[in-house]
């Protein structure tokens, strides 16, 4: 097995998954670039490697059962999984009024949202298990807090059926992951990367995509420790 700490990183071609890569790669690892898109993948690669990042692509389709697996078998060929990222995420388009919304479209948002972090982490987990650090990050995001959603206010954004309940579905599957694996080593805890400017909201956000991959390589980077099943932001836990 390599010595070299070694991440996988899904949705990481570009946005705020491109800069988890680029701050886990800054610390010496191995990181993995997972994305769907060749072309965006090649380019991010070539880009962090330019910056001295040991990257490497990683064709990875979260919602489909055969690229997952894939996958899988891409770093057991190289022989060592410490950490992963599920950062893939779509928003699925409008309208999201629940009187509105198109029942496919909530199924396709969840589909990549929760099922494709289902699939990669299970897919994922053999290899986890044998590393001496085991961490699991979910980027969550305060959309999926029913506290900060019920108070109705602006702070959560507009009306969403499909986006935000998939971060709330994704919030309670993490729980259930970090009671499975609570004596096994592997930390596992959700991410909120606050109003990030990306593609996923046509660059509206205030925060850039820098400052919303700090979470997620602070709970990457967890102490034997630290905690598991926890939603945090860059001020501490966020309200359920």
């Amino acid at each position: 097995m390599s010595d070299v700490t070694t991440a996988l990183v899904t949705g990481a071609n570009k946005g705020i998954g491109y800069e988890i890569a680029a701050g886990l790669g800054a610390r010496g690892w191995a990181v993995g670039v997972g994305a769907r898109d060749r072309q965006r993948r090649d380019a991010a690669v070539e880009k962090l490697r330019a910056d001295g990042v040991d990257a490497f692509g990683v064709p990875l389709d979260v919602t489909d059962d055969a690229s997952v697996t894939a996958a899988a078998a891409l770093l057991a060929d190289r022989g060592r999984l410490d950490v992963l990222v599920n950062n893939a995420a779509i928003t699925g388009g409008r309208p999201q009024e629940p009187t509105l919304v198109d029942p496919a479209m909530v199924r396709t948002v969840i589909d990549t949202n929760v099922l494709g972090v289902i699939r990669v982490t299970n897919a994922m987990l053999p290899l986890l298990r044998r590393s001496p650090a085991p961490r699991i990050v979910n980027m969550s995001s305060s959309v999926g807090s029913l506290t900060l959603q019920s108070r109705g206010t602006d702070e959560t954004g507009p009306i969403s059926a499909a986006y935000a309940p998939s971060k709330t579905f994704l919030n309670a599957v993490t729980v259930q992951y970090a009671k499975e694996l609570r004596d096994t080593g592997i930390l596992i805890n959700m991410g909120c990367p606050g109003f990030v400017a990306t593609d996923l909201n046509h660059f509206s956000g205030h925060r850039t995509a820098t400052e919303g991959a700090a979470i997620a390589i602070h709970l990457a980077t967890l102490p034997a420790d630290g905690p598991t099943g926890g939603y945090f932001d860059d001020n501490g836990p966020v309200a359920w």
